[in-house]
């Protein structure tokens, strides 16, 4: 080998991230295990393992376990969330639309033992009680759905002069929604959410509600 040939030379690697590295794979790997075990039961270590890289460049790339648990959220939106909303359509009728936005939820909820409920409506709100970037990613995320609905309720020619206007019916889905994902965080399964589902649209579409 000639003077200043060196293998770190003749073949550079970027410093700090893992050969063939997969962004998406890893942040979905560290999105089960904060899904599975909260926040701060996910440690530093669980979650390289997890991702399959070391410690040093988990915190080159995220800059630390709070960045890296954005970062995992904004993923979770990206591929849970957004399919969940896109049932809100207009697709049928308000009533279809509510009716399959909630089966969303539930099998969104319900579909895997090991990571129940939701990472927003029960990771992040239970880790944002005093960290001021939790809170605001956590309203800012209750925000964008609340708007999703109210836009699909108007849509729908709700009457905003009628005793609930669209934000206040879209708050009230919300909140619907995020309650199964929390009974679902508890153990509850489809079988017991989806009553409720239904029972909550029926409230929100009945006579004199609109």
């Amino acid at each position: 080998m000639a003077p200043g040939d060196s293998p770190s030379i003749a073949d550079p690697r970027p410093r700090g991230r893992p050969r063939q590295f997969d962004e998406r794979a890893a942040l979905d790997a560290a999105i089960r295990v904060f899904w599975a075990a909260g926040y701060d039961g996910a440690s530093i270590d669980r979650l390289c393992r997890a991702m399959r890289m070391p410690r040093a460049s988990l915190y080159h790339l995220y800059g630390d376990k709070q960045g890296l648990f954005l970062a995992a959220i904004g993923q979770y939106v990206e591929t849970r969330i957004v399919p969940v909303v896109a049932a809100l359509g207009p697709c049928g009728t308000l009533a279809e639309d509510l009716a399959a936005f909630f089966e969303q939820v539930i099998a969104l909820a319900t579909a895997d033992p090991g990571t129940p409920g939701c990472l927003i409506s029960c990771v992040l709100a239970d880790a944002a009680g005093a960290n001021p970037a939790f809170r605001a990613e956590l309203a800012r995320r209750y925000d964008g759905m609340e708007a999703r609905l109210a836009a699909r309720f108007r849509a729908a020619g709700w009457d905003e002069a009628g005793e609930t206007g669209a934000p206040a019916a879209a708050g009230l889905a919300a909140a619907v929604a995020r309650g199964l994902m929390l009974r679902a965080r508890s153990g509850a399964g489809a079988g017991e959410l989806a009553p409720v589902a239904r029972a909550a649209q029926a409230a929100l579409l009945r006579p004199g509600a609109r």
